[in-house]
């Protein structure tokens, strides 16, 4: 897949637009206390869906849309957060959406779906589960079946990018989750599309490595998931595509454990008062661990989301 260039890029810009506002980006004090480092916040927490994935269902839809003038519904799997911006970007373009979750998904992300008109299904115990069902409601119920991953996707989640990068000049590093690629795919683009020479650092949950492993080895290696609080960096398998561009694009890929985790959604809620759900605090997980080397540094992490079940919070907030 080639990248979306600046053009593609101005062009998403102004599909999100017409949706949602630009989401600010703030250099906290206490976090650069923290951290040591001049840390830009970009709070994609600040959307409609609490989330940064709302920006590629709205391009995705708007070329789909148009190819396929008489589609009736689409299907999706989703652990809430890609969920949430099918069923939006479907009602906004009159579709109906049918989403797959594994069980045991988070209670209110899968309300939050099924307040934006979504049916929702339980089925399987990980994401590549839900997926592959997803799959086969596509063919029986003769569906549109939205991927994971996508150049469209991309090119709508890269507008966040391009705000961050045009607002922060000079930035060394940015940090980004990775669940199943989009996200830090469009990171690559947006500042390739720039032609700066910021390190785009990706970032896994120890209970979900594929990613990583896949980038140290090459190749795409799948790889259990065990339980994590990073609910959306839980990917079994990764997308071929989505690796041969974060091996491109990407300086290294940084594992972060649960711990590390849950002590930076504290942090963030500290210091900024922002609700981050769990892979929404991995990029300031990384940062943390990567302190040392960050001092006196421009970086930036991005809050991909908020969207973290009430009671899970709490419990997070209570630990020391």
């Amino acid at each position: 897949m080639d990248l979306p260039g600046l053009p593609d890029l101005e062009k998403a810009a102004e599909l999100v637009y017409s949706a949602m506002p630009e989401t600010p980006q703030i250099s906290w004090p206490l976090l650069n206390q923290r951290t040591g480092a001049e840390v830009w916040v970009k709070h994609e927490n600040h959307t409609p869906l609490g989330a940064f994935k709302v920006r590629g269902g709205l391009v995705y839809f708007d070329r789909l849309k148009r190819e396929q003038p008489n589609l009736r519904g689409v299907v999706a799997a989703t652990r809430g957060n890609h969920g949430q911006s099918v069923a939006f970007a479907a009602k906004r373009n009159g579709l109906g959406a049918l989403i797959v979750v594994p069980h045991g998904n988070s209670r209110e992300k899968n309300a939050a779906m099924r307040a934006l008109g979504a049916e929702l299904v339980e089925q399987g115990d990980d994401f590549q589960a839900a997926f592959e069902h997803a799959v086969k409601l596509a063919g029986e119920r003769e569906l549109h079946l939205v991927p994971s991953f996508h150049r469209d996707l991309v090119a709508g989640v890269a507008t966040g990018y391009l705000e961050l990068l045009r607002a922060v000049p000079a930035l060394r590093v940015v940090y980004v989750p990775i669940g199943m690629g989009s996200g830090i795919c469009a990171a690559i683009a947006a500042r390739d599309a720039l032609g700066l020479k910021t390190e785009i650092v990706g970032v896994c949950a120890a209970s979900a490595p594929a990613y990583a492993e896949s980038f140290a080895g090459g190749k795409p290696v799948t790889v259990a998931v065990t339980p994590t609080i990073a609910d959306g960096m839980a990917c079994r398998t990764p997308i071929p595509e989505a690796l041969g561009i974060i091996r491109a694009g990407a300086a290294r890929v940084v594992v972060v454990g649960e711990e590390e985790i849950r002590s930076a959604m504290r942090d963030l809620f500290t210091d900024t008062h922002n609700v981050a759900e769990g892979a929404g605090a991995a990029a300031l997980a990384a940062l943390m661990q990567e302190r040392s080397h960050s001092g006196g540094q421009r970086v930036a992490i991005m809050v991909t989301g908020g969207n973290v079940d009430r009671e899970v919070f709490a419990r997070v907030l209570t630990e020391v």
